[in-house]
């Protein structure tokens, strides 16, 4: 990889998240409510209220004061100080979430990604047969389906009807438990429904890419020539077909990795997970700007990172968009 491809890639993310970080300072400022307002009694006087405007830097003009404070508190990671939770840090509150989002997400990604690709490869292959139009089928119904309408049949079958796994939450409440086995084996229990929600809801999109990318590669003349030696279908699938193929997947396996964390958000409401999901409706529902500008600012970053990360996997497979 030149270095002016890397240079190129880094540069452009970094003025991205420039762009991110002056977005939301703005957006959340130009929102309804202060923050004097949404914290304390309207009972206080204005010469309070007059304080602690001056304490939260309020009172200093727009720009360039306070959007030099906040820049400068962004890059020390200091995101200020919940509404809802009161005297806990914005990366504390977000902190104790993300744990729990980053399970269910990475696991219904890595899930999602075998089964996606294996389904969409093998259809692809054998497009137009049986299997193709099932494959297809299922791929599409998965694919245009939100989170939620895929939780609530789960929900219905295997929680309220079947009773073999537990509507809600991460774990049971206000259970105890004789070992870490015992309290593992719980939570996998109540893992189960939204695990299946978030991966199920991948499976289809994944699917459906690596069907296209593979029936394109079909036409391609090194498979010809691969047939042409005598190889089976299923070597030249594998050795051939599916690594080609992979090169668009890598793009957008990694770029979803970003966005898919801010489109659990209506799983775990779902299922009541208490991830970043839940955090964001609940801050939501209180106003609290400063924790709904951290979560804002984590996804973006995300998104841009993802994407560099792809940039960069894509300019080692691929040579030819390097230049």
């Amino acid at each position: 990889m030149s270095g002016r491809y890397l240079v190129n890639k880094l540069a452009r993310a970094f003025l991205t998240i420039v762009a991110i970080i002056l977005i939301n300072f703005l957006l959340f400022r130009a929102m309804p409510g202060s923050a004097t307002r949404l914290t304390h009694s309207p009972y206080q006087t204005q010469e309070q209220i007059d304080q602690e405007q001056h304490r939260l830097g309020l009172d200093q003009p727009l720009i360039p004061n306070q959007l030099v404070t906040y820049v400068q508190q962004t890059l020390s990671l200091d995101l200020g100080y919940s509404f809802k939770y009161k005297g806990q840090p914005v990366t504390q509150v977000i902190g104790d979430r993300l744990g729990p989002t980053l399970v269910l997400i990475g696991l219904g990604e890595i899930i999602s990604i075998i089964v996606g690709l294996a389904l969409g490869a093998y259809s692809g292959w054998r497009r137009g047969s049986a299997i193709d139009r099932i494959g297809g089928g299922i791929g599409l119904v998965l694919y245009s389906m939100p989170y939620f309408v895929i939780g609530m049949p789960l929900i219905i079958i295997f929680a309220a009807g079947l009773g073999w796994f537990p509507t809600s939450g991460m774990l049971t409440a206000g259970a105890t438990y004789d070992s870490w086995s015992a309290q593992l084996f719980d939570f996998l229990r109540h893992l189960v429904l939204p695990l299946a929600t978030v991966s199920l809801g991948l499976i289809g999109g994944y699917s459906i890419l690596m069907r296209a990318a593979i029936a394109e590669t079909r036409a391609e003349d090194y498979v010809t020539t691969a047939r042409a030696k005598g190889l089976t279908d299923g070597r030249i699938l594998r050795s051939h077909a599916f690594p080609n193929a992979m090169l668009p997947m890598v793009t957008i396996i990694a770029i979803n990795l970003g966005y898919v964390v801010g489109g659990a958000i209506t799983a775990e409401i779902v299922f009541n997970w208490p991830g970043i999901g839940t955090l964001t409706v609940d801050a939501l529902s209180a106003r609290d700007y400063p924790v709904l500008q951290g979560i804002f600012l984590m996804l973006a970053v995300t998104v841009v990172v993802a994407n560099l990360v792809a940039d960069m996997v894509y300019g080692l497979l691929d040579p030819r968009v390097r230049s």
